[in-house]
């Protein structure tokens, strides 16, 4: 807890598992660190100090901030978000299932976010949607390019076996019919025949020269 309940405490580039800028919006920044240790680190059965902690933390604007930073980096001890070490226990066993599609909207909002194995899959299930390629995964989720492809692949067989045990038929490709003296498409609108040109006879000929008489 010292090197974020201190307000003199270096700023910090990275986001993620390590962005610790939400701290500036706490209701404990600028406490002492002796001052945030005794709050926030009191004994198990200390239930003053505890709840004095909880209250502190019930008016906090980023309690989920703070609860997130201590899940992901496996933070056990303390108070953290408004949780005793116990009350945070089902939360760190599973962290790997948890799924906040809140995270998942960062990320694709450019955040870099540390996603949970959950959050990751859906990350990528969208990306195949969307219809990136596999060097944009690989620089979002900062791997390889062959990874990337990989997990593309793996999306897209995922929603072809689905679509076939649904019975989704798959979309057939539109093809235009083509003018055969032009060659370019025909315009005239469905459900409307096309002129039909027909040569002209000898007959026809005569007659219109009488006409024209």
């Amino acid at each position: 807890m010292h090197h974020i309940t201190t307000h003199d405490a270096p700023t910090t580039g990275l986001r993620g598992i390590g962005d610790i800028s939400w701290h500036a919006r706490s209701a404990c920044h600028g406490m002492e660190p002796e001052d945030a240790d005794a709050v926030f680190f009191p004994l198990p059965r200390d239930h003053e100090a505890i709840a004095e902690a909880k209250e502190l933390c019930a008016a906090c604007p980023v309690r989920r901030d703070c609860l997130n930073y201590a899940l992901e980096n496996s933070l056990k001890e303390g108070i953290w978000g408004g949780l005793t070490e116990a009350e945070r226990r089902p939360w760190h066993n599973g962290l790997p299932r948890r799924l906040d599609y809140s995270r998942v909207l960062a990320f694709f909002n450019g955040r870099d976010v540390h996603l949970t194995e959950a959050e990751r899959q859906v990350v990528i299930d969208h990306a195949y949607v969307r219809g990136w390629r596999p060097d944009r995964l690989a620089g979002a989720l900062q791997i390889s390019h062959k990874y990337a492809r990989d997990l593309l692949r793996q999306a897209a067989n995922k929603v072809f076996d689905r679509d076939r045990t649904l019975g989704v038929p798959r979309r057939k490709k539109r093809t235009s019919q083509a003018s055969p003296t032009t060659g370019r498409p025909a315009t005239t609108e469905p459900g409307m025949r096309r002129p039909v040109s027909r040569p002209v006879t000898s007959a026809s000929v005569h007659a219109l020269s009488r006409k024209a008489a």
